[in-house]
């Protein structure tokens, strides 16, 4: 017995893609046997109109259903399914259910989606075979069974003589035995006597099982012909990527894999010529290149398409050579081409090591792309090739972070062999011999240059002015022929009014057409004033130049009465904008101009593009479309000459766009990253040191972040969301990123300064563990990609993001505002919040009160004593001088650094200091930072130093800060002594049972520095006399 099922079609699906459609095909289950249909792209109300047979074998089977989107890359999405007991069916009258349309239903009653659509079925019971139809070799069987070699079974709808596409070997399902015949005849009798039906049916039922059998075999010569005609598909790689990119439906390049970049290089050859270089068959590259890292037993396996002509696989495999930790091990390397159009190729390739210790748990992933490079200027094509990593886990383990690791190191190795190898076989590409394409591509760009005439001829020659220009002529001539009209009602000489309706309805025509003339004369007085105005304008000064040229533009609205409009672009960069010519009338206007901006200190984040059509002196512009360009999520080298799609309702939909290129260059050399570092310490206070490359680049790589990108600083503290999540938190030029992995889950995000509408300091509590909390709240619409990091959404819809426990929150703090401040605040926004830092009106953090809260520690004294040195000598120790680096490098203080004295407040000075513990010292070897302030002595003859100290670096370094208090007194009665008195204490941010520990660690300590200190400043004092 046979269930036939056709699949026609279905409606009101759920989208699942970021387009608002779904990619839907239906896949069909019963027992053992699956089929699937054809997929119909982006479509919500699919048809498929495909029929398949399944072989009856238990009465109280279901039949499953299942609706899916099919996702390239990731895991197909469910739709919905239907469940159709077979049991129903032979019930049914005439054991058919007919064409019915079927809800679809989620796969648990607890989905919030209730409403998965409709699918259209037609199924029936059938004692006769499904191939009754097959005619001839060339007929085409939508009714083919086929199973593939690993027991699945598909659908069918190819040819038996003819193979328009390579794909899997099939075979036709025909009974290979006796014992499969003698079963389908039994199976038929069965059937027959559970139906009651008579020994004549019987009979009847028997014989068509019969003939399907003859039928089968009569199959049999024909798949053999399918299979001789299969040997005509296309067997060489060129051929295979013909297919590919005639078949390519223009999605996008893969971006790269979140392991890491492995590989980041351009090459001067085509990227044609560098995929046949890379993956040909008949290249030889693999071969020189597993020379040259000692794998051996390389076997290449061929190219094929799977999945219907989907899919082109390959299969690598090889030996790794043995290194000192692991021993010589197999490898077997899966490589599928995702993406194949002629200029643009993205193969995945996926190895597996399964002879290595728990190598069955993961597979190693390589996503190569090939893109266009950029031009050169003599003519040849270039290529760019992006080689990136992920690990893929099939089974959870422990050892996630070891295996991460070590898989890390070894593919760096590997790929550095790899990039020296192909660099003795394809040139590479320096970039900084590109520079002058730039000038070559600026230079050919000519500005379209029309003489007021022209334009003049161009915008006037409408309907409206002709129109009115032979209205007024047509008055003219009738002035010039008509006799003076004689003077009744209430005219006068020299007043002639209207003397019918007919007369005063010409009369407001013609005031009307007049007053739309002298608007457009207006308009056009107007635009030309506008002409150009930043086109050629060349940049000033040294650092990040931004170059854009503004070619043209597409399918712009229309928002004239005309049906054309006039429209501009302004571009918007670092709160300094560029604005181009208007044209007249075009939808698809021509530019050709080109703009700078100003030289910048620090590289710009984002680039805002904003289309209007020009209205008037006196009317507000119309947005026609706009556009933000994101230099830290765009490659710059991608920039040099793209189409950017325009954002807003009249631009979406008509679907406009504008051609632009945009070149990024650093005029200032290295010497920008310092200069720009100089002026973030005197906002700071703080020393802030030169990160090296490697850390620049683990930066870069963490957060997919441009090779500009440089890092400025990092903190170790709690992303505050429901739970707190300790991580770092990262600082630098352009963005405020924080990192956590905490026990395999990772949580990384970054969002920009320009994104930040206001950052507040909250004052400690308990759910911060006893630390302030910095509350950055972001603009409106920005940071939607950071949302998962965020704590709360206020009403506005902003982002809030709470962040505690800074190891030193001081510092922290200085330079977030600092940053800040520099990246997205204008000069009145920073004047106000000067002010009110001035009128002590922020909230009181560590640095509230007197002085940091120091009054709200219990201080002791714990030296005191009369020393031989004059009190002006004494504070030289604290000048920042030559004494005071001396002193402080003696008693172990490395890397010493201290900001001039600055006033704070009336007679109050403070000062900035940094530096590490020696070792003998410390053997963590800790770093200091310290805020000092200086005032004199009230109604005596001295100064009071005040300090605060916090230590990083060091066990529960983070859980106190260190408070000290100096006091040095002039005696009148030596001239060349002074008293000093010393006060200590220790202000705890987090409670611990070693409190009583640590205080007498540090108190013990501290009075060994500062017997140290003294003794260096009288020593000092000694030589200096």
């Amino acid at each position: 017995m046979k269930l036939a099922v056709k699949v026609i079609e279905a409606r009101n699906l759920p989208a699942r893609d970021l387009n608002g459609y779904s990619d839907p095909y239906v896949k069909l289950q019963l027992g053992k046997h699956r089929f699937r249909t054809k997929v119909v792209k982006k479509c919500l109300d699919p048809y498929w109109g495909d029929e398949f047979c399944f072989r009856v074998d238990d009465l109280s089977d279901e039949l499953l259903i299942s609706v899916m989107d099919e996702d390239k890359y990731f895991n197909d999405d469910f739709l919905g399914q239907v469940k159709v007991p077979i049991s129903h069916v032979f019930d049914a009258e005439d054991k058919s259910l007919g064409t019915a349309w079927y809800c679809l239903q989620p796969k648990s009653k607890r989905s919030k989606n209730k409403d998965c659509g409709e699918i259209c079925l037609h199924i029936c019971l059938s004692q006769s075979s499904c191939f009754t139809d097959l005619q001839s070799n060339n007929t085409v069987v939508p009714q083919l069974v086929g199973k593939y070699d690993d027991g699945k079974v598909e659908s069918s709808s190819t040819s038996l003589g003819s193979c328009s596409r390579p794909s899997s070997p099939i075979r036709l399902e025909v009974f290979s035995s006796k014992e499969d015949k003698l079963q389908a005849l039994n199976f038929a009798n069965r059937g027959a006597q559970v139906c009651n039906k008579n020994g004549d049916t019987a009979s009847s039922a028997a014989r068509r099982s019969a003939d399907l059998l003859e039928l089968s075999e009569a199959v049999k010569p024909q798949a053999n012909e399918s299979k001789s005609g299969e040997q005509t598909c296309p067997s060489t790689f060129d051929e295979m990527m013909k297919i590919m990119v005639s078949t390519d439906e223009g999605s996008e390049v893969p971006s790269n894999l979140p392991g890491g970049v492995l590989l980041d290089q351009c090459y001067v050859i085509s990227p044609a010529d560098f995929n046949i270089l890379l993956f040909s068959p008949d290249s030889k590259f693999l071969n020189g290149l597993s020379a040259v890292q000692g794998k051996t037993e390389l076997q290449i396996g061929p190219w094929k398409f799977e999945n219907d002509g989907e899919n082109l696989k390959r299969v690598v495999t090889y030996i790794n050579p043995a290194t000192k930790l692991i021993k010589a091990v197999k490898a077997t390397e899966d490589q599928t081409y995702l993406k194949a159009d002629g200029k643009a190729f993205a193969v995945l390739a996926s190895v597996s090591t399964p002879d290595v210790m728990y190598g069955g748990t993961f597979k190693v992933e390589l996503l190569y792309c090939i893109t266009p490079g950029p031009e050169l200027s003599s003519g040849e094509q270039s290529s760019h090739l992006a080689i990136s990593w992920r690990m893929n886990f099939i089974q959870n383990t422990m050892m996630k972070g070891m295996i991460e690791n070590g898989a890390r190191q070894g593919l760096r190795d590997s790929f550095e062999q790899y990039a020296s190898f192909l660099s003795q076989n394809v040139k590479p590409l320096d970039l900084n011999d590109t520079g002058s394409s730039k000038d070559q591509v600026l230079a050919s760009l000519q500005a379209e240059q029309l003489s007021d005439w022209k334009l003049g001829i161009q915008y006037f020659v409408n309907f409206t002015v002709i129109s009115t220009f032979i209205v007024v002529l047509y008055i003219l001539l009738h002035i010039w022929i008509a006799a003076p009209s004689t003077i009744q009602g209430l005219e006068f000489v020299g007043l002639d009014l209207p003397d019918s309706i007919g007369e005063l309805i010409v009369c407001a025509v013609l005031v009307l057409q007049a007053q739309r003339v002298l608007a457009l004369v207006a308009h056009f007085m107007q635009a030309r004033v506008q002409k150009g105005s930043d086109h050629g304008i060349k940049a000033q000064g040294d650092g990040w130049l931004l170059t854009v040229a503004l070619i043209e533009g597409s399918n712009l609205a229309a928002v004239d009465s005309s049906g054309f409009s006039d429209p501009y672009v302004v571009f918007t960069c670092n709160g300094k904008t560029r604005t181009s010519s208007i044209k007249f009338q075009k939808l698809d206007p021509q530019w050709n101009e080109i703009f700078e901006f100003d030289a910048m200190d620090e590289p710009p984040s984002m680039l805002d593009v904003e289309v209007f059509d020009f209205d008037g002196p006196f009317d507000d512009a119309t947005s026609l479309g706009h556009a933000e360009i994101n230099f830290l999520k765009t490659n710059v080298s991608d920039l040099a000459d793209v189409w950017v799609p325009l954002q807003g309702k009249l631009a979406q939909a008509c679907q406009s766009k504008l051609h632009l290129r945009i070149f990024l260059d650093n005029t200032g050399g290295g010497n920008s990253v310092k200069d720009y570092l100089a002026k973030m310490e005197k906002e700071v206070g703080k020393k802030i040191n030169l990160r090296s490359p490697q850390t620049n680049s683990a930066f870069q790589k963490l957060f997919g972040l441009p090779p500009e990108e440089f890092l400025i600083n990092d903190f170790t503290c709690h992303l505050k969301r429901k739970m707190p999540l300790q991580g770092r938190l990262f600082l630098s030029a352009r963005i405020i990123g924080f990192n956590a992995n905490l026990f395999g889950h990772k949580t990384k995000f970054f969002f920009l300064w320009e994104d930040i509408d206001d950052i507040q300091v909250t004052s400690p509590n308990l759910s911060s563990m006893g630390s302030p909390i910095i509350v950055i709240t972001l603009r409106k619409g920005r940071g939607l990609d950071a949302r998962h990091g965020a704590k709360t959404q206020d009403e506005e819809g902003r982002l809030k993001f709470h962040f505690q426990s800074f190891v030193s929150f001081t510092v922290a703090h200085r330079t977030i505002m600092a940053l800040w401040k520099s990246r997205s605040l204008s000069p009145e926004q920073k004047v106000k919040i000067a002010e009110e830092e001035s009128e002590g009106k922020s909230l009181e953090t560590e640095e509230s009160g007197s002085f940091m809260g120091v009054e709200d520690v219990s201080m002791s004294e714990v030296f005191s004593s009369a020393l031989p040195i004059p009190m002006n000598f004494f504070m030289e120790s604290f000048s920042g001088g030559e004494i005071d680096q001396r002193v402080m490098e003696r008693i172990g203080c490395l890397n010493y650094s201290c900001t001039p004295w600055e006033l704070d407040k009336a007679d109050v000075y403070q000062r900035q200091v940094c530096y590490k513990f020696d070792k003998r010292i410390s053997s963590y070897r800790g770093e200091v930072t310290s805020t000092q302030q200086r005032s004199p002595l009230v109604e005596k003859n001295g100064w009071l130093i005040e300090e605060v100290l916090t230590l990083q670096g060091v066990p529960f370094g983070d859980y106190f800060n260190l408070h000290i208090r100096y006091q040095i007194e002039d005696t009148r009665s030596r001239s060349k002594t002074c008293h000093v008195k010393v006060f200590f204490g220790i202000a705890w941010l987090k409670g611990t049972r070693h409190q009583k520990r640590i205080s007498k660690n540090i108190f013990t300590n501290l009075l060994e520095r500062m017997r140290a200190m003294f003794a260096s400043i009288e020593k000092e004092y000694m030589d200096g006399r």
